[in-house]
Order: C-alpha cells, then structure tokens, then sequence
C-alpha cells in the first residue's frame, strides 16, 4: 500500500469488501444497485440521475447521506482517476438524487461509479484539508488494524452468525513462491496470482485446493510506434510474426489455450472477434517483411539499415511473476528474425514513466481490459488520439478514435451497429499492431481446505472474503 487515498490503494479495500461504490457488477458485467438503488439517463444522454439508499450507515455510526456521497464524487473528479473520462459538468444533490449533468454524452458513466477510485468514505475518513487519514466504509468488513505498506486486517460488521469468516488479513506478498509457501503450511487461506509452478506445486496438496477463471486480460508488447525503428507497421507486424503464442502459454504457463490470437479474450465476450483471422507465427514472412522494411540481415545474424543496428529495449517488471520469463522468450525469439533485444527489469512505474517521457521503446505488461466492466473507457485511455500509460504510444487511428466515441456516446450498444463498430476497432488493431497480444490471462488462486465458498470475480473488484464459511 503505498497510501490510503482510493485513487491510489483503494483496490485493495474494494477487495476487502470494506468500502462500496455507487454501482456493482456481476459476474457477466451487467450494473446492479448498491449504494445508488436506481438509475436513469434522459433523453439527449447529458443528465444522469442516480437514487441513493435512503438507509444505511458507515462504521463509525454515522449516517451515509446524500451529501456524503457527492463529497467523495467530487474528490474523485478533482483527482486522476476514471471520471475524468466522462465531461462531467455539475454533480449536485437533488432531494434523495445524485444529478450528473454532461457536456457530451457519454454511456458508460454509470460502470465508472464501480470503479474502486469512486469509493463512498465516511466524513470522518479525511482530515481537515481533505486527506485520507482512515478508511470508514460502509461494506459488510470494517477495518481492524492497519499496518503500512503491507498488511491490514479488517472484521464483519455487524458480525455474522453461523460458519461465516468473521475476520481476515490481507497480506502484500510479491513473491509467488512465497505465497505457496504459506498456503501449504496452512498460515494462508486464499492465496492470488499464482505462477506455473506453484500451480504444480498445489495441484495434490491435502491443504488447499484450486480456483481458476480467465479474466479479461491480455498479456501484450506495448511498442512507441513514434520511434524511428517501430514506425514502419512492417517491423511491428513482423515482431508480431515471429511471437510463439502458444508456445509461451503451453512451455510457461502450462496452458496452451491462453495463446492471444486476438487483443480482447474470450472472457470480453461483446469484443472477441470469433471471425478475426487469428495471429499466428510465420518466421519466414516476418524476415520478408524487415527485407522489405530496408533491414537486411549482416553475418553476424542481426538487421542493418543505413548503418544502423535494428537493436531494442524491453521493459518489464516483477509484479506479475511470468512477465520476466516471458520477456527472456521474446528476446528469444526476435533474435531468430536479426531484431537484437535487450530487457530491462525495472517496476511497473516504469511503464508509465516512459510513456510520459517519450523514452519508452518496447514494454511487455498484463492490461487488464476488465478494469472497468465496460471496456469502452479503458479503450478510449489507450487508443484516443494521445495513446495511454498502458496502450498506444506514438499511434493515433482517426476511424478507432471515431468509432470509440461513438459507442462511448450511446448508453447501450449491443445493437448490430454496436457489433459492426467493435468488430471494426479490433479489426484495425489487429492490423495496426500499437499493441501486440502475446498471451491471455487466468487467475488461479488457492484455497484452504477449511473454508468453503470461494469464487474468483472476474473484474477482480472483490475477494468475496463475506460469502465464505469455515468446513
């Protein structure tokens, strides 16, 4: 944790089940009532209006009024954060309403009050100059203890009878063996973001069994398409070519079906393309696309052009226990086609940083594009017109800018023409290649013998830590 303020570790809390939000989601995406019981939009698609719970209270005691509810809003609008991709003009409190009134329209604002950066906080969370100093929720757990950077524990409230779990820790843990380690000797419960081999390790153990579910996240090359050696679309389509999709998912994550044929997984159901025809490895073709780029092959097995070496960096990081043995496979692999690959190991602060600094070339990351239920936001963050952190760099697409804010404008688009439109932005992403899909992604977590329960959100909004029971 490296603060309290929801726009920075506010998942965690979400996750926990301390804090709740507007709106929920279930598992296929569809919006359910939580803090808001109802929602509507009017007719030009500029006013939202929101009915908020007439009862309830946070763990202090305190009422959670309409007035309490706007003041977080408005703090999250002030802040980085999701809500600054809707054009929100006003947001005001009309008798038991929550009013947001638009300068465009705009559709999916009703799934960005499910974002964990849009948490209600109690009053007496914040401080006089309005910084987080305690996290008072009102979800079914409450905050015990806190232990910063790496540890909280949280209890029910009010407590439950019967089996329920009445209290768990939450343990930052970055390595994933070590997370094994304290499943098989019992003193974890749940363990998250297993890597193969500790899936290997936990397959017969007496202690814990398995949960899986593939989440709608992609594992991809994020290239600076502004750099002099990846602007020619023929270098990145060849990169592309010379990516052993289901080699890496069958050789390192001991699941050949997590090979990313396309950006958007199976799991992102309304965006994979069954028709797309499919990325595939063809060594052949990817030298014959760099001959023709001007990058001929020298004795020494690497490409030149003009005198200059086809030589790149890679940034990855450690979070995601695959990342690096993924990053050694595709400098691998682009050695076989002349492209010299150097990787660099860093965090994952140092995505972004190079992003804002233009010195970012090649970068290997797991986007999540669940991050919000409706894609649509987190698309237009990576390929709007200035790219993203974790999208686009140096590549601007007018017709995927056009069509992304076409279905951002409209409240539902699951019509034909919202089909034809996200069958059209994939297709061109496909073409274009901004982004390289290497692999998608399954969660796998353990889980104690001694409780019963568990299931895996595929949003990862919640470790649904309340439904689960003591054997």
């Amino acid at each position: 944790m490296t603060g309290l303020d929801p726009s920075r570790a506010g998942y965690m809390f979400s996750r926990m089940e301390v804090v709740e939000t507007l709106l929920e989601v279930d598992d296929d995406g569809q919006l359910h009532a939580a803090l808001a019981t109802s929602w509507r939009v009017s007719a030009d698609g500029l006013q939202w209006r929101f009915a908020l719970r007439r009862e309830g209270r946070y763990h202090d005691g305190s009422a959670i009024t309409p007035a309490s509810i706007l003041s977080c809003l408005q703090r999250a609008q002030a802040r980085p954060g999701v809500l600054r991709l809707a054009d929100i003009a006003t947001m005001t409190v009309q008798g038991g309403e929550l009013v947001i009134a638009l300068r465009r329209p705009f559709g999916p604002l009703p799934y960005l009050l499910t974002h964990y950066s849009t948490q209600i906080l109690a009053p007496a969370s914040f401080d006089a100059g309005g910084k987080v100093v305690a996290i008072i929720g009102s979800g079914p757990m409450r905050i015990k203890s806190l232990s910063l950077p790496q540890q909280f524990e949280v209890e029910r409230h009010p407590p439950a009878i019967g089996r329920a779990v009445q209290r768990a820790r939450y343990i930052s843990v970055a390595r994933a063996e070590t997370r094994t380690l304290l499943v098989q000797s019992g003193q974890a419960d749940l363990a998250f973001s297993l890597d193969p081999p500790s899936i290997r390790a936990l397959q017969d153990s007496p202690r814990a069994q398995l949960v899986s579910a593939m989440l709608p996240r992609t594992t991809i090359i994020k290239l600076n398409a502004g750099h002099p050696l990846l602007a020619d679309v023929r270098v990145r389509r060849a990169i592309a070519l010379c990516v052993e999709r289901q080699g890496i998912a069958r050789a390192l994550l001991r699941d050949p079906g997590l090979g990313a044929t396309q950006l958007f997984p199976p799991s992102l159901s309304r965006w994979h393309d069954p028709g797309l025809p499919p990325l595939r490895t063809d060594l052949r073709q990817a030298r014959r696309l760099l001959e023709e780029a001007g990058w001929r092959q020298g004795a020494d097995g690497q490409r030149y052009r003009d005198g200059q070496v086809l030589a790149l960096s890679l940034t990855t990081f450690v979070d995601r226990p695959e990342l690096p043995l993924i990053a050694t496979a595709l400098q691998e692999e682009m050695r076989q086609i002349g492209i010299t690959v150097r990787v660099v190991i860093g965090n994952s602060g140092d995505i972004p940083a190079g992003h804002r600094s233009g010195l970012l070339q090649m970068a290997l990351a797991a986007r999540n594009y669940g991050n919000l239920p409706d894609p649509v936001a987190s698309l237009l963050q990576d390929f709007g017109p200035e790219g993203g952190d974790w999208g686009a760099m140096g590549w601007r697409n007018d017709e995927v800018t056009g069509l992304l804010t076409q279905l951002a404008a409209s409240p539902a688009h699951d019509g034909d023409r919202g089909r034809s439109q996200r069958a059209r932005i994939a297709a061109i992403l496909q073409e274009q290649l901004p982004v390289i899909p290497v692999v998608w992604y399954r969660q796998t977590c353990a889980v104690s013998r001694r409780v019963r329960g568990a299931s895996i959100d595929p949003f990862e909004r919640s470790y649904r830590i309340s439904r689960l029971q003591w054997t």
